[in-house]
């Protein structure tokens, strides 16, 4: 059953021992001093590393780019350190980790900044309210970034690269998908710049092929790869034609020779946006020629479909994750999935119920034998 999803996947110098991907998932457990990683952590992508590759939550880069309660980062010693607790369990296990590089531009609300303004490609203020430990505010009108604030931000992108070496991870991907700084800069509806980062689709993917260029310069283009979410719009993040966009981001994606790429274009019950736009998977795979990974709202048996049909190289599922943390031994049997409890309270709350608690498939059977 599902053999294509247990075929193994080379990914440039990364190893998968099957298609069953981790995706990327936000949980808020960095709690105490926050920011940090802890053993909480470890044992929660333990449990999960029979996945062919776990990518982690998404990693603050910086203070700067980090806006949200209990998530962890990457650019502190003391965060390097304690980040090599999960690598180590996940090697222990067999498994493989990247860590998912993160800045939120328009989305980091003040509190986190000391009262001063996110930065972002253009002075835009996203909709909606930002989640802080004071309870949601609305989000604030960003600045636009100069060129030195580019820089120092592909500088920080670049430490983060440099510190996940040194925690043990086994490469990065950076986030570029939801709305987030890369996809800020992306789009045309929150990148409004007229210098060499912004006008054409070729000039707004320029802030992204540098960053990428910096990640390179540390792990090498057989260890990096990016989240792109090719959808409509995501946390105000739109754009006006995404098949010109998205297609000359595969196009950075194809020369610079990333390991892979990790679509998110979700389905009728997606988060962060619109869902009913033409995908741009099948574009993008025509110019992109690496290791395609399609995420969102996937069956077991529609990742099988979409592995053997040659559509993607891998599936990566997210929310399945929370609550299945064998998953990839449960899709191996046939056997049924447990639906995620206490939903979405428990997702982002700096405690270990909803988040290391939930039983395998051999606890539930022996359980059930008492």
């Amino acid at each position: 059953m599902h053999e294509a999803l247990f075929q193994p996947l080379t990914m440039g110098a990364l190893h998968a021992k099957n298609r069953i991907f981790m995706a990327p998932l936000t949980r808020g457990r960095a709690a105490d001093p926050m920011f940090v990683p802890n053993e909480l952590m470890a044992t929660y992508y333990r449990q999960r590393a029979g996945a062919g590759m776990i990518i982690s939550e998404a990693t603050g880069i910086s203070r700067e780019g980090l806006g949200w309660p209990s998530a962890p980062g990457i650019w502190s010693e003391e965060q390097t350190e304690a980040w090599k607790a999960t690598t180590k369990a996940v090697h222990e296990e067999g498994g493989l980790i990247v860590m998912q590089l993160w800045h939120m531009g328009r989305l980091v609300h003040p509190y986190f900044l000391d009262g001063e303004p996110p930065s972002s490609a253009s002075a835009t203020q996203a909709p909606g309210e930002a989640h802080t430990p004071i309870g949601k505010q609305p989000y604030a009108l960003a600045r636009e970034m100069t060129h030195a604030d580019i820089k120092r931000t592909i500088a920080d992108y670049a430490r983060a690269a440099e510190n996940a070496k040194k925690a043990g991870f086994d490469g990065v991907q950076l986030h570029g998908a939801n709305g987030y700084l890369v996809d800020q800069f992306l789009r045309d509806k929150t990148n409004l710049r007229t210098d060499e980062y912004g006008g054409s689709p070729e000039r707004r993917t320029r802030f992204m092929r540098e960053v990428l260029e910096a990640l390179i310069d540390v792990w090498g283009a057989d260890r990096v790869g990016i989240r792109l979410s090719p959808n409509g719009e995501t946390q105000g993040c739109d754009d006006s034609d995404p098949p010109a966009t998205f297609g000359a981001a595969a196009r950075v994606c194809e020369e610079l020779g990333l390991a892979f790429v990790e679509l998110r274009e979700p389905g009728p019950n997606g988060t962060f946006g619109q869902t009913d736009v033409p995908k741009q998977s099948p574009l993008i795979r025509q110019i992109y020629t690496g290791a395609l990974i399609l995420n969102s709202d996937y069956t077991a048996a529609e990742a099988e479909a979409d592995i053997t049909s040659g559509k993607c190289d891998a599936v990566s599922f997210g929310r399945p994750y929370i609550s299945n943390p064998d998953l990839d031994k449960r899709i191996a049997v046939g056997a049924h999935w447990n639906p995620n409890k206490d939903v979405p309270k428990s997702w982002y709350f700096p405690i270990p119920q909803g988040y290391i608690d939930y039983p395998t498939l051999e606890e539930e059977q022996a359980a059930a034998a008492e």
